[in-house]
C-alpha cells in the first residue's frame, strides 16, 4: 500500500504543480495523457483485487481473469502490443495477429514472476528501485515524460519501502506490492519498445535476475511434469539461502547482478551491431557462470554433510550449517 499509494499521489501532486505553475503548457502530448491514465487505472486493478487476496483469500482463476483484463486494457485500450521481437543480427520476427495476445501474456508472466521473486527480505525492492531506476534514465534520456515520472516515482517510492525491508525486515510487500510492481514492470517494458525509448532486449537485460530464474526454474520444474503452481524452494536465490548463505549476503550479491545487468542494458542501448551481439553474449555467458556457481555450491554442501567415520562409526562435523532462523525464514511464493 506504502509503495502504490506514494506512485500515484507523486503523479497526481507533479501532474497539479505542473498545471499550476505553467498552465499554457501541455505536459503531455495528444493522447498520451488519456494512454498514461488508462495505465495507472490498470495498475490500480491489479493492486486492488491482488490486496483483497492478501487479506481474505481469491480463487486463482477470479485473479488472473483480472490480470487478464488489465493485460488487455493495457495492449488494446492504450496500444502497447508487442508488434515484432527483434534477434541478434538485425533479424525480426513480426507477431501479426499474435501480437496482442502475447503481449498480454508477457504482461501477466511479469506481474507473476514479480510476485515468484517476492521470496527474500529486501529482494523485490532493490529490484524495483534499481530496475525502474534505469527505466526512468532511459525516460530522461529519450525525453519521455510518461517513462521518466511513473519510473521515478516507482524508484523512490521502493526505496522509502526498502529501508523498512532490508534484511531482517519489518515490512513486507505481499502479492499486492510484488504482483502491481511486476505488471507495471511489463508495461513500461512495452512502452518503451513501442515509443522508441529503447529496443525490446534493454528492459530485457534490465529485469534479468528476475525474469531468467522465475522462467528457468518453472521450465525445469515443468519438464520434471511437477506441479508448478505449488510452492518449492528451487529458484536460485533459495538454494543460495538453502547452501548456506544468509539473506543479507545472497540480497546484496543480487544487488551486484542487478547493477551489473543494469550497465550492460546501457551499454546495450548505445551499442552498434556488433557490439549488441557480443553484450548478449557475454550477459548470456554470465548467468551460465552464475547458475554453475549455485551448482558447485549444492555439491560441495552435499560433500561437506555429515558422514560415517570408517574408525569409530561416529559422525564427522565438519559441515557447514544454516542457522534455524535462517532456515525458518525461506519464504515461498505459491
Amino acid at each position: 500500500m506504502a509503495i502504490i499509494a506514494s506512485v500515484v499521489i507523486s503523479l497526481v501532486a507533479a501532474a497539479s504543480v505542473f498545471a499550476i505553475t505553467q498552465p499554457s503548457k501541455v505536459l503531455l502530448p495528444k493522447g498520451v495523457a488519456s494512454g498514461s491514465l488508462w495505465i495507472v487505472l490498470a495498475m490500480l486493478l491489479v493492486f486492488v483485487v491482488s490486496f483483497i487476496d492478501d487479506c481474505i483469500g481469491l480463487r486463482a482463476s477470479l485473479r488472473l481473469g483480472v490480470q487478464a483484463a488489465a493485460a488487455l486494457i493495457v495492449v488494446v485500450g492504450v496500444g502497447l502490443a508487442l508488434s515484432s521481437v527483434p534477434l541478434p543480427g538485425g533479424l525480426l520476427i513480426p507477431m501479426g495477429f499474435v501480437a496482442a495476445p502475447v503481449s498480454a501474456l508477457f504482461l501477466i508472466w511479469m506481474a507473476n514472476l514479480y510476485n515468484f521473486m517476492d521470496g527474500m527480505d529486501g529482494f523485490s525492492g532493490g529490484m524495483t528501485a534499481i530496475g525502474f531506476g534505469f527505466l526512468a534514465y532511459f525516460g530522461w534520456e529519450a525525453g519521455s515524460p510518461v517513462m521518466l515520472m511513473i519510473a521515478i516515482f516507482v524508484a523512490m517510492s521502493a526505496l522509502g519501502f526498502l529501508v523498512h525491508n532490508f534484511p531482517p525486515a519489518r515490512i513486507f510487500m505481499g502479492d499486492a506490492g510484488s504482483i502491481t510492481l511486476g505488471f507495471l514492470a511489463g508495461t513500461l517494458m512495452l512502452l518503451g519498445v513501442r515509443d522508441g525509448i529503447f529496443e525490446f532486449w534493454v528492459p530485457i537485460i534490465l529485469f534479468s535476475p528476475f525474469i531468467l530464474d522465475a522462467t528457468v526454474t518453472v521450465l525445469r520444474r515443468a519438464l520434471r511434469f511437477e506441479k508448478i503452481w505449488e510452492a518449492h524452494r528451487q529458484h536460485y536465490y533459495q538454494r543460495l539461502v538453502l547452501n548456506g548463505w544468509s539473506h543479507r549476503r545472497t540480497v546484496l550479491a543480487e544487488y551486484g547482478v542487478m547493477l551489473l545487468c543494469g550497465g550492460l542494458a546501457v551499454l546495450y542501448h548505445h551499442s552498434t551491431e556488433n557490439g549488441k551481439l557480443a553484450i548478449l553474449g557475454a550477459w548470456l555467458v554470465m548467468f551460465l557462470v552464475l547458475g554453475r556457481f549455485v551448482k558447485w555450491l549444492e555439491q560441495r554442501q552435499a560433500v561437506s554433510r555429515p558422514v560415517r567415520s570408517s574408525r569409530t562409526g561416529s559422525e564427522v562435523h565438519n559441515v557447514q550449517t544454516v542457522s534455524a532462523e535462517e532456515s525458518q525464514s525461506v519464504t515461498v511464493k505459491t
